[in-house]
């Protein structure tokens, strides 16, 4: 008789990313020391759960509050314990958190493996296990939760633009990318529910960081930037069990041999063979991005739309020239430009003027207005051949304005199949673009960027569906 299976156990990361009462360790009186400034966003941002500044010099209040000189000090129920205090110090201060049953710990503070200092980061780990304790980090950003307003991060948070609620949740190995990343994401026209930095990966790995967010029921989508796993069995099984359980989206540092060696002096990682790490994403329905852009391109069009299993495309353009970029990028991408029924073209000539050749892509003219717009929209999206909608909106016409936005904005809300706008330019475009994605509608800059995320979309529709 074979043994069952055994099952993976994850750690409760709840206490961390949504806790009511933080303790950071290291919260300093000079306003430019790392503790000061994370106590300080905390501050900012409006958290509404108890803080407590811990600093071994404790002199007094500190921005209002008291400060301790220990965690053992704090007599009272603490979630979340951010240390921000030397890489030496951080052990013990470990067991400090473990002895008070603090419900996790966030270590910003590096100087561990990555710098070559095993020694201590095995003490670190030996420490946290003792205790049971959930450990973030060391060498990382932390935790940003926009509901419950909690920011372990240290950047300054006028240098960056803070996301708005959304659903999206953001997983970074690098506090780097992770801060350039989030400075982003509202630029794309969608919202963070979570943000999680882990840094080294001592104690919580990716894999109890994926499960934690493929169960969390205020993340629709993950976007993951990873540069190795630490135990490559258990992120397998993590993978296999929620790889399309909803979208997760990933970009892989680390794939050449250079990028490797960089990518363990980073974050002490090990990132593997990027062939094997290929064929496992693919096998497992995650999809693969290959720059930070489209990461962000592939979460907005994934946030915004339906899944979609068909690859027939209906093409609507002001500029001939741009549609033909975008069907050069949708063939090289794999996908069909939607051929329109006879139905449809017949339609189309009784309401486009004789300028107009009714054929694909569909070219309305480059003093093409609302009305153009919406007739030439109707007709394609209730085409039986088409499967996806491009409207390539060139704003520099005369004709294109915002009374087009609202047409596209009144005609996506009448169709189920995925909608996206390619709109290119300036100042004035990027405010059209804004009302647009303000309605849940994805645009595009450039098409090929447009085509790739279309096929990511449907790639894992039909992953998904033939998983069922």
């Amino acid at each position: 008789m074979k043994d069952k299976k055994e099952k993976i156990k994850y750690y409760d990361l709840g206490p961390l990313i949504m806790p009511k009462s933080v303790a950071i360790v290291g919260a300093s009186y000079d306003a430019d020391k790392v503790g000061h400034i994370i106590l300080r966003n905390y501050l900012n941002a409006g958290f509404s759960g108890k803080l407590f500044p811990v600093n071994i010099n404790a002199v007094g209040d500190l921005l209002g509050l008291k400060v301790y000189k220990t965690v053992s000090d704090i007599k009272q129920k603490i979630d979340l314990v951010v240390v921000a205090t030397p890489a030496s110090t951080v052990p013990e201060i470990i067991s400090q958190c473990g002895k008070a049953g603090a419900g996790g710990v966030v270590v910003i503070s590096s100087g561990f493996a990555e710098v070559g200092n095993v020694d201590l980061q095995k003490q670190l780990i030996e420490n946290a296990k003792k205790y049971k304790l959930p450990v973030i980090g060391p060498n990382c950003l932390g935790l940003v939760d926009i509901k419950s307003k909690t920011d372990t991060m240290y950047l300054p948070s006028f240098k960056l633009d803070k996301p708005i609620i959304g659903n999206v949740s953001f997983i970074s190995q690098s506090g780097a990318i992770g801060s350039i990343v989030l400075d982003l994401i509202d630029h794309e026209g969608f919202g963070l529910a979570k943000f999680i930095s882990y840094g080294n990966a001592d104690v919580v790995d990716e894999s109890d960081i994926l499960a934690y967010l493929a169960e969390d029921k205020e993340t629709k989508l993950i976007i993951f930037y990873l540069e190795g796993v630490k135990d490559g069995k258990r992120f397998l099984e993590t993978i296999k069990k929620y790889g399309l359980k909803k979208p997760i989206i990933i970009i892989k540092a680390g794939t050449t041999a250079q990028g490797a060696t960089a990518a363990h002096s980073h974050t002490a990682a090990l990132a593997g063979n990027s062939e094997v790490y290929d064929a496992i994403f693919k096998q497992h329905g995650l999809v693969q991005a290959e720059d930070l852009y489209d990461l962000l391109y592939f979460a907005k069009i994934f946030e915004m739309s339906p899944l979609c299993i068909g690859n027939k495309v209906g093409i609507i353009t002001n500029g001939g020239g741009a549609g033909v970029l975008m069907t050069d990028a949708i063939c090289k991408n794999g996908l069909e430009l939607a051929q329109l029924s006879d139905k449809s073209k017949d339609n189309l000539r009784k309401v486009m003027p004789g300028i107009v050749n009714i054929t694909s892509p569909l070219d309305i003219g480059g003093d093409a207005d609302r009305i153009r717009f919406k007739n030439a929209i109707d007709a394609v999206a209730g085409d039986g051949n088409v499967d996806i909608i491009v409207a390539i909106v060139l704003f520099q016409t005369p004709g294109a304005d915002s009374s087009v936005v609202a047409e596209i904005v009144n005609a996506k809300n009448k169709t189920n199949k995925p909608f996206i706008v390619i709109s290119i330019g300036g100042n004035y475009t990027l405010a059209h673009r804004s009302m647009l994605e303000s309605a849940n509608i994805p645009v595009y800059e450039s098409p090929m960027a447009a085509a790739r995320a279309l096929k990511a979309l449907i790639d894992f529709s039909n992953a998904k569906i033939q998983k069922k």
